[in-house]
């Protein structure tokens, strides 16, 4: 006779986070660590565990709840699909996720004694914590940056008024030695030669 049983466990993430990844190959195989082909279209084929469990998606509400039909190479050709459901509710600490496993073929106990646990909910937890972990030191990695070009910014804008006066003295300093020259070019013969009288006649002095 077929059973069904129901497990509880908490993940630290979102409801639509634990949603998408439960239907996304890549993350599936990486919360597993083993191959899987997901998807989330409704009728669509899945896999997990290199082939190991198949099934097709029944029911899918985005963030709240995914159905499956699923089976293993353990079963009998005469065993008929058993049903996999999971609910998820958000909470403080993340989220509640209930997993319903019905029309079970008698003395497949497996996933109910620590399978489940030891497959998927200890390794989802782990996923998840990493890549919270990850997210944070790349939101540090982020901040940091951010505050470094806003200081290069800020030492920026002080320096340019220091250089702004320093071009303007020495552009000020270069005009009166240009004017200098001028003067001296276009200074006439006259005032040329009363100049060297005046210096001869210092030294007589």
């Amino acid at each position: 006779m077929p059973y069904a049983y129901t497990l509880v466990t908490t993940i630290p993430a979102s409801a639509q986070e634990i949603y998408d990844a439960w239907l996304d190959s890549l993350a599936h195989s990486e919360m597993t660590q083993a191959p899987a082909s997901t998807s989330d279209e409704v009728g669509a084929e899945v896999s997990a565990w290199d082939g190991y469990i198949t099934g097709r998606n029944l029911e899918l509400t985005p963030g709240e709840r995914i159905a499956q039909s699923w089976r293993t190479e353990e079963f009998d050709d005469e065993h008929e699909d058993s049903i996999v459901t999971l609910t998820l509710e958000e909470g403080d600490d993340g989220t509640l996720l209930t997993l319903v496993h019905s029309n079970v073929p008698e003395g497949h106990t497996s996933y109910e004694l620590g399978g489940w646990e030891e497959h998927y909910f200890e390794p989802m937890k782990e996923y998840f914590t990493n890549r919270r972990q990850t997210d944070a030191g790349q939101g540090s990695k982020k901040a940091a940056s951010t505050t470094k070009r806003a200081a290069e910014k800020r030492k920026s804008k002080r320096a340019a008024p220091k250089a702004k006066a320093t071009a303007k003295a020495t552009s000020s300093k270069a005009k009166t030695k240009r004017i200098v020259r001028a003067r001296r070019k276009t200074a006439t013969p006259a005032k040329a030669a009363a100049g060297k009288r005046g210096k001869r006649g210092k030294r007589g002095k």
